[in-house]
């Protein structure tokens, strides 16, 4: 079994700079990650990349909710006005409420993401690092 991957195994030593039974402790899937994560981490941790990739899905939460609002404002306008005998202007303000909420949750949620992938990085490191300072000590026996 350890025969057949052990070119993949070689490959991977050759490019960490281990050896490879340590490296063979860190799985394909983590090395991926952690080349990834170092080419793309700085641009996602910047606001404006946070904002702009979090919007898909921010929209797709707020746009029922400015649908319904719209919809009950264009087909139904004195129905609101005359049961909770507000102004129309009030329609104004749930739909900038929405947007805030919109672009917060953007942001909130691609930032909540950028920390756990970045948590993932720095764990995948230290799992790294403690095993090159393990590969470093000499064998007591």
């Amino acid at each position: 079994m350890l025969g057949t991957n052990l070119p993949i195994i070689n490959n991977i030593a050759k490019q960490s700079g281990c050896l490879p039974y340590f490296c063979a402790m860190l799985s394909e899937k983590e090395h991926e990650f952690l080349e990834y994560w170092e080419q793309n981490r700085d641009a996602q941790g910047e606001f404006f990349s946070k904002l702009l990739r979090g919007l898909p899905m921010a929209i797709l939460f707020g746009l029922p909710i400015l649908l319904s609002v719209l919809a009950v404002y264009l087909f139904f306008p004195e129905w609101y006005t005359k049961i909770s005998k507000t102004t129309a202007g009030t329609f104004d303000v749930v739909i900038i409420a929405v947007l805030i909420a919109i672009f917060f949750f953007s942001f909130v949620r691609m930032h909540f993401k950028w920390e756990m992938n970045e948590q993932a990085y720095n764990e995948i490191k230290h799992k790294l690092g403690s095993y090159d300072a393990a590969k470093d000590e000499p064998f007591n026996s």
